[in-house]
């Protein structure tokens, strides 16, 4: 299973995407999932923050997903390498995720 560990190890992005690969604009029929796993407990719940920052750009995105780490759907509008740094529930992380032209 394609995967990318944070930075700082708090957290594992589960990539569940066509062909291995995370796509801008997202594809028709398939979404860009990914499945968050946070190292640390998630009590209370807050949710999942991202700052997307695309590489060589100084384009931003920011995001989040409802109640903390799990399940979510992360589009982002260009593709390229994004840097996503992440915070919840009192914890921060950083991932980079490519995404490829849809």
């Amino acid at each position: 299973m394609p995967h990318v560990l944070g930075k700082n190890g708090n957290i594992i992005a589960i990539l569940w995407a066509r062909e291995n690969a995370l796509h801008a604009p997202p594809l028709p029929s398939v979404s860009n999932k990914i499945l968050w796993v946070s190292k640390a407990p998630l009590v209370p719940l807050s949710p999942l923050k991202i700052h997307a920052i695309l590489a060589g750009s100084g384009r931003t995105v920011n995001t989040y997903v409802t109640g903390g780490p799990g399940p979510s759907i992360i589009d982002l509008p260009a593709a390229g390498c994004w840097t996503l740094d992440l915070s919840w529930s009192g914890h921060t992380d950083q991932v980079r995720l490519r995404y490829v032209a849809g």
